[in-house]
C-alpha cells in the first residue's frame, strides 16, 4: 500500500491519500481525541503523540498536529497507523457511527435562499476546499449573514479568513443578493 501525502494551506495540517475510499458518503470530523471512538482509524491516528485533529473525506484523511510538534517526527507514525488500519480489515467508522452529510437543516421563510446557498456551496466551494483537505458546511442564515462551519484543514488555517471573506462571501453575494456577509462558527 502506498499512501501519498500533500501539504495544505494550513501548515499544521497534512493531507494523506491512501489510494482507496476513506468514506463512501459525507465527512467525519474529530477535532479532539474525545469522540474518536466512533472510528477505529481516528483512534489509531490519535495514539500518535502530537496529533490534535483528524478529518475524513471521500478519499483522504487530514491530520492536524499540535504547534510544538514537527511533521518530520510524527509523519512516519501517522503513515504507519493508516497502513495498519487498512491492513487490519477494520472499517473506518464503527458499525453504528454515522458520517455528516454536511449542512445544517434550515426551514422557514428563508428556505429558498438557504437552498441556493447550499447548492452553491456543494457545487462551487466544497469540491475546491476538499482539494485542500477540508470541508465547509452551512450552519445557519440570519438577516443576510451566512454562518459556515469549517472542518479539517480549513479549521484554524491562517488563510481561512481570506477564503471566507474574499472567496465564499464574494461568490454568495454575487449570486444571491440577500447575502450580505459570511461568518465562521465554531462547533
Amino acid at each position: 500500500m502506498f499512501i501519498q501525502t500533500e501539504s495544505t494551506p494550513n501548515p499544521a495540517t497534512l493531507k494523506f491519500l491512501p489510494g482507496q475510499t476513506v468514506l463512501e458518503v459525507g465527512t467525519a470530523d474529530f477535532p479532539t481525541p474525545e469522540g474518536a471512538e466512533k472510528s477505529p482509524l481516528a483512534e489509531r491516528i490519535f495514539k500518535v503523540k502530537g496529533v490534535s485533529g483528524v478529518f475524513f473525506g471521500n478519499d483522504f484523511v487530514t491530520v492536524t498536529k499540535t504547534d510544538d510538534t514537527d511533521w518530520d517526527h510524527i509523519k512516519p507514525a501517522i503513515l504507519g497507523a493508516i497502513m495498519e488500519h487498512y491492513q487490519s480489515g477494520q472499517s473506518v467508522m464503527a458499525g453504528d457511527a454515522t458520517t455528516a452529510s454536511g449542512h445544517a437543516d434550515h426551514s422557514g421563510e428563508d428556505s429558498e435562499i438557504v437552498g441556493q446557498i447550499k447548492e452553491l456551496l456543494d457545487t462551487r466551494v466544497r469540491p475546491a476546499v476538499a482539494q485542500d483537505g477540508g470541508d465547509i458546511t452551512f450552519h445557519g442564515f440570519d438577516r443576510g449573514v451566512v454562518y459556515l462551519h469549517m472542518q479539517g484543514a480549513c479549521a484554524g488555517c491562517p488563510s481561512s479568513t481570506i477564503t471566507l471573506k474574499m472567496g465564499i462571501e464574494n461568490l454568495l453575494r454575487h449570486y444571491i443578493p440577500e447575502v450580505t456577509e459570511v461568518r465562521p462558527v465554531g462547533i
